[in-house]
C-alpha cells in the first residue's frame, strides 16, 4: 500500500521538547507557570505585529486556555449573553462555533456566506438583524464571524455593521493564525477573539486555544473564569460558576516551541496552495478557492479546498473523495453548514443558498507542512485520472 497523506498533521521543530524538560525539570507541570505566560506573551507579539496598526491593538491581551471552544465560550461569558439572548453566528462553520452559544441557554441566529471568502455575508448580516429586531423587539447580543480555512472575512464591512447596531463581535479566528486582512492579522478585529492549537492547526499544543481580550482587565476577568472562578479569600471562596479551562504548563511549552516555526508553517501552505493552483489549472469543472484579488486579503491557506461542479467536470466531489481514500489520501468535505445539522434545526437562518452549495460540491485537500510537492503531485493526478 501507498504511504498514507494526512490532511493536516502536525510538524515539531524540535525546541518543544526543550521547554517541556523545563516543565518537568522545574516540577511546573500544573495550568500555570512560565511556559504559559511566556506563550501568551509571544503569541501577543505576533498578533499586534501589524506596522501603522500596532498602535491600535497593544492593548491586547492573550489567556492561553484549553481548546478553542473554551475561548469562544468565556468570550460569550464575558459579553454578558445570557439564557434567552440571541447570538449572530456563521453557519458555514465548525460547530464550535455554535456549541457555546447554546452552553449560555442562548439562541444561535445563523447567517449564510458570501462567494468570495465563503465566510459571513455582510448584507445577510443587516438582514438578519434587522428581522430579529422586528421579530422579538431587541438586538442580538454577539456576532460571531469566522475566518474559514483560513480566509479572512470582510472584516471592515462586518465591524461597520456591527459598530452601527452597538454589536460586539467575537472573532472565530480558530483557522486563521497568520492570516491578515488589510495587513492587520485576523483575531484582532472584534471585542474579543479566539484560537485554536488543535493537532491540525497552523501551530499545535496537542489541543488548546486562547482568547484575544481587548485590554488587560478583561484578561483577567477570563482567567477568573477559566479557573473555576475563585475569589479572592485565603478560603475557597466562589460567587460565580467558573471553568476549568486554563492551559496547561506542559502545553504551553510545546506551544512555545512552535511559534518558532509559525511563520514558515505559514509559508509552506501557501506554497502548497499555489502548487494545487498550478497543477490542477485547466482540470474542468474544478476549481481551486483563492482568495479575492486587489491585496487587501492573505490568507494562511490552512486547507487548500477546491470546488468540483459536476456538471462541467462529469464527476462528484465525493467520487474525488472516494478516489483519494483509495489511493491511501485523506481529504474531508466543506463543513456541513450549522443550519443544516439536526441539532440546530429549530435556529433562525438568513440564507442565500451559498453554504449548502459549497457542502455539496467542496472538498478539502491535504494541505500540512510536513507534505513535500511530490505528495502533491500524487493528489492530483488522482483528480486527473478521475478526468480520463
Amino acid at each position: 500500500m501507498k504511504p498514507r497523506i494526512w490532511l493536516s498533521l502536525a510538524h515539531m521543530c524540535g525546541r518543544e521538547q526543550e521547554f517541556i524538560q523545563e516543565a518537568f525539570d522545574t516540577n511546573w507541570v500544573v495550568p500555570l507557570g512560565p511556559n504559559v505566560n511566556a506563550f501568551e506573551e509571544v503569541l501577543r507579539d505576533f498578533l499586534i505585529e501589524n506596522g501603522e496598526l500596532k498602535i491600535k491593538n497593544e492593548d491586547k491581551r492573550v489567556v492561553a486556555l484549553s481548546a478553542g471552544t473554551a475561548a469562544l465560550h468565556l468570550g460569550l461569558i464575558l459579553l454578558g449573553i445570557e439564557e434567552g439572548d440571541e447570538v449572530i453566528c456563521q453557519s458555514f462553520t465548525f460547530s464550535a462555533s455554535a456549541n457555546p452559544i447554546a452552553y449560555q441557554g442562548a439562541t444561535p441566529v445563523f447567517v449564510d456566506s458570501e462567494q468570495d471568502t465563503w465566510n459571513m455575508d455582510p448584507g445577510l448580516l443587516v438582514e438578519a438583524i434587522k428581522d430579529r429586531l422586528e421579530k422579538i423587539g431587541r438586538l442580538p447580543k454577539a456576532i460571531i464571524p469566522v475566518h474559514l480555512y483560513g480566509m479572512p472575512g470582510r472584516m471592515d464591512e462586518i465591524m461597520e455593521v456591527a459598530n452601527r447596531y452597538g454589536i460586539p463581535v467575537l472573532e472565530d479566528s480558530a483557522e486563521a493564525l497568520g492570516s491578515e486582512y488589510k495587513g492587520r492579522k485576523c483575531g484582532t478585529f472584534g471585542e474579543f477573539a479566539a484560537l485554536s492549537f488543535n493537532g491540525n492547526k497552523m501551530i499545535t499544543t496537542s489541543g488548546g486555544g486562547a482568547l484575544v481580550c481587548p485590554c488587560e482587565e478583561r484578561a483577567k476577568r477570563a482567567l477568573f473564569y477559566a479557573t473555576q472562578a475563585r475569589e479572592q479569600a485565603p478560603h475557597y471562596q466562589h460567587e460565580k460558576i467558573g471553568y476549568n479551562y486554563r492551559m496547561s504548563n506542559i502545553c504551553a511549552g510545546i506551544g512555545r516551541g512552535q511559534m518558532f516555526v509559525l511563520e514558515d508553517h505559514v509559508a509552506r501552505r501557501r506554497e502548497i496552495h499555489d502548487l494545487y493552483v498550478r497543477l490542477l489549472d485547466g482540470v474542468k469543472g474544478v476549481k481551486v478557492m483563492c482568495q479575492p484579488e486587489g491585496g487587501d486579503f492573505n490568507s494562511n491557506y490552512w486547507l487548500t479546498c477546491i470546488t468540483v461542479e459536476p456538471e462541467v467536470a462529469g464527476f462528484t466531489r465525493e467520487d474525488v473523495r472516494l478516489a483519494l481514500d483509495a489511493d491511501n489520501i485523506e481529504s474531508r468535505p466543506l463543513w456541513k453548514p450549522m443550519h443544516l445539522q439536526p441539532v440546530f434545526k429549530n435556529a433562525p437562518f438568513y440564507g442565500n443558498g451559498t453554504s449548502e452549495r459549497l457542502f455539496e460540491v467542496g472538498l478539502c485537500l491535504p494541505s500540512g507542512p510536513t507534505l513535500v510537492n511530490e505528495d502533491i503531485e500524487r493528489v492530483v493526478q488522482v483528480v486527473k485520472e478521475l478526468v480520463r
